[in-house]
């Protein structure tokens, strides 16, 4: 394959530091990497000249972190995508945001491919060439680790200890992934799911044994099912988000070590943080349950469900997630209202919750006297709901059927 120029998917991290210098060698063409800063901190710190001492021949580093959260972050709130029950998603729809700039960019500079530092197996392959695909289906890619002879983080180091290419301690141990939805990591002795997850795996959240012996009290408020304000202050998406994962880390909220199972067939461990995003969550559920009939509420349960795999499987421009976002969209316009939380050694409590939506009346719900509910309108609904479990139990009873016999079911 003929390639002039390639833009890279760059994070500064052992496998994208060592495939600079890798595509110069067996492409012989020139590389552009692109970082987006979707909340990563320290390490975008010195970025652009490791890049540049990598070989690159051009860098972007691109503030996308307003995007990220509004465009990306809360769409996944108001679906309530979770996957496999605990896994808050927040590696998998970086990527999809991460590789339509990259290829917007390597269209702006007339590139020949892209290419990404994603092993063989892993999911985030998946997730960058369908966004690939989706977005400009005719560019070439390259993915080094079916390519290269590389095939541990111990060649890559020694590959970039011959390079001259630096290598974080960090980068030693374990791998690491962080965004402002959340921090991620996996490998080295949590690749045995034995093993309890160290105190160098959490780096946004409190350990909940050493977290404030006095609870904290907080108020969210969404409009149409994302949150604008905190404790009654308006904040912009990405300082809100920020406040909270400053809060709610301090309180040990929002540590989740799990095994999952990737794309891929295999299964994985990995220990995340997601604080912010774990109230975020908890407060949304809790307003929705006051706002939503129960069967839209419970439809849109199972949606979630799909939603979070469509997300996790990579496939962020899929028709189908876009008629999804459809359906969670109307059913956003009520999730209005404010949820108030204690927050307590990793604990979430609601205290609260109140909507002009809501659909729940007390006078229909007490358990003192009213005049609203007439009981004795049961009688008539529990006949009708129960009418097939009757007809059932008769035919068992006289063991017959329009004049023939019934096979008699044996009770233990």
């Amino acid at each position: 394959m003929s390639v002039g120029k390639v833009v890279l998917a760059y994070s500064g991290g052992l496998d994208t530091s060592i495939i600079v210098p890798w595509l110069k060698e067996n492409y012989g063409c020139q590389v552009i990497t692109y970082t987006a800063d979707l909340g990563q901190q320290d390490e975008l710190e010195g970025l652009a000249e490791k890049a540049y001492a990598s070989g690159a021949d051009k860098v972007y580093i691109e503030d996308l972190k307003n995007r990220f959260v509004t465009d990306y972050a809360f769409p996944i709130l108001k679906a309530g995508a979770i996957y496999e029950g605990r896994y808050l998603l927040g590696t998998s729809f970086a990527r999809p945001l991460i590789a339509k700039r990259q290829i917007e960019i390597a269209e702006d500079e007339n590139a020949d491919a892209v290419a990404h530092g994603c092993t063989g197996k892993g999911n985030d392959q998946v997730r960058f060439e369908l966004t690939y695909q989706a977005i400009n289906p005719k560019i070439k890619v390259i993915a080094p680790w079916r390519e290269w002879d590389l095939r541990s983080r111990e060649d890559e180091i020694a590959y970039a200890q011959k390079h001259n290419i630096p290598i974080p301690e960090s980068n030693r141990s374990f791998s690491h992934d962080q965004n402002l939805w959340h921090r991620s990591t996996e490998g080295g002795l949590l690749e045995d799911p034995w093993n309890p997850a160290p105190d160098e795996a959490f780096i946004l959240t409190a350990d909940p044994e050493d977290a404030p012996e006095q609870p904290e009290i907080i108020k969210i408020d969404f409009a149409e099912g994302i949150p604008i304000s905190l404790n009654g202050k308006k904040l912009r998406p990405v300082e809100l988000l920020t406040t909270l994962n400053q809060i709610a880390g301090k309180h040990g909220i929002g540590r989740v070590d799990m095994v999952e199972n990737r794309l891929v067939g295999m299964k994985s461990r990995g220990v995340y943080e997601t604080p912010g995003r774990t109230i975020l969550v908890f407060a949304h559920r809790e307003l929705e349950s006051l706002v939503l009939d129960g069967q839209t509420l419970h439809y849109k349960q199972k949606i979630g469900q799909d939603y979070a795999e469509l997300v996790y499987y990579g496939l962020w421009f899929s028709p189908l997630k876009r008629a999804l976002d459809a359906f969670i969209e109307k059913t956003q316009r009520v999730v209005t209202g404010s949820v108030r939380l204690k927050l307590y050694k990793g604990n979430l409590i609601v205290l609260g919750r109140s909507s002009p939506y809501s659909l729940y009346r007390e006078d229909l719900a007490t358990f003192e006297e009213d005049g609203v509910y007439d009981q004795t309108d049961a009688r008539g609904f529990i006949n009708l709901y129960g009418l097939p479990l009757k007809v059932n139990a008769l035919l068992r009873m006289d063991g017959k059927f329009m004049g023939q016999p019934v096979i008699p079911i044996k009770r233990d």
